[in-house]
């Protein structure tokens, strides 16, 4: 089903998007943060479910590289986008980092929202992003992971330039799929480095005010978790962070890694499907 592009206004410059699609609208969050919107497939795949609205947050090229880059930014960007096109009220369909930002907004918004369904989220805690960094670098070999430690050395002081950044994610990519040798070419012209930077820290203090596992046990909406069973990110980014919230459903994905959609087309149109059949 095609979609149509738009661009909006905000508080820095302008934010790039498509939306199409027929039924209930539903806001996609893309991961990263610091990446290009890759949601084309996930959308296409909700088409007869959802009206899908997804966008390149700000940070990243072609929307504004301005911040600031706060996980309160990026939620009222999100808001906007909805207010552009006169939606009360949206599903939130998030992967990764924007599973992430999706539970926070079902926290501080949830009057904005229908419900939120969650792919292979960074979840509540902490914990598992050391241990997804790990799982990574254990599926490289010794040379491609010594490229990557020594790139992550200069990013956490702040010296690496949007080449470096882009040929870690490179040599990443395949590690993130349940058979490497199967992924797709890999998808990103651009990252921003800046905004990955500074919205971890943002996301950092969250973890240490507890934002989420405070506010989840009060949630009162629907929320679906779709977690690749071969992940990198553990299970338990998942599974731990449904625990908190009432009445939430966790999906276990056979043979796959970190892109559903990808990996097993359909599963999430059924699991969805399944989610809003019990509403």
């Amino acid at each position: 089903m095609p979609e149509t592009p738009f661009e909006i206004e905000i508080d820095g410059g302008k934010l790039h998007g498509h939306f199409g699609g027929t039924g209930i609208p539903a806001l996609l969050l893309h991961g990263g943060p610091g990446l290009p919107d890759y949601m084309e497939g996930a959308a296409a795949e909700l088409a007869n479910i959802f009206t899908t609205i997804r966008y390149t947050q700000r940070g990243t090229l072609p929307s504004t590289v301005v911040g600031p880059f706060t996980v309160e930014t990026h939620m009222a960007d999100a808001l906007a986008i909805l207010d552009l096109f006169g939606q009360e009220r949206a599903w939130a369909v998030g992967h990764s980092w924007g599973a992430h930002l999706a539970l926070h907004l079902a926290v501080a918004h949830p009057e904005r929202l229908y419900g939120v369904v969650c792919i292979d989220p960074l979840g509540a805690s902490h914990k598992v992003i050391a241990e997804y960094q790990e799982n990574l670098l254990a599926r490289l070999g010794p040379q491609e992971r010594a490229r990557v430690e020594e790139i992550e050395e200069r990013s956490e002081g702040g010296e690496t330039t949007e080449e470096d950044e882009l040929e870690q994610a490179r040599i990443l990519w395949p590690a993130k799929f349940a058979d490497p040798a199967k992924a797709p070419p890999f998808p990103y012209e651009h990252v921003g480095t800046e905004c990955a930077r500074e919205t971890f820290e943002s996301i950092t203090a969250h973890f240490a005010k507890r934002t989420l596992r405070r506010g989840l046990p009060n949630l009162a909406m629907p929320v679906l978790f779709a977690h690749g069973l071969e992940d990198p990110l553990p299970l338990r980014a998942s599974t731990g962070t449904a625990r908190l919230i009432p009445s939430a459903r966790v999906a276990r994905i056979p043979n796959c890694g970190h892109f559903p959609w990808l990996e097993q087309p359909g599963f999430l149109n059924r699991s969805i499907r399944g989610l809003i059949a019990l509403l």
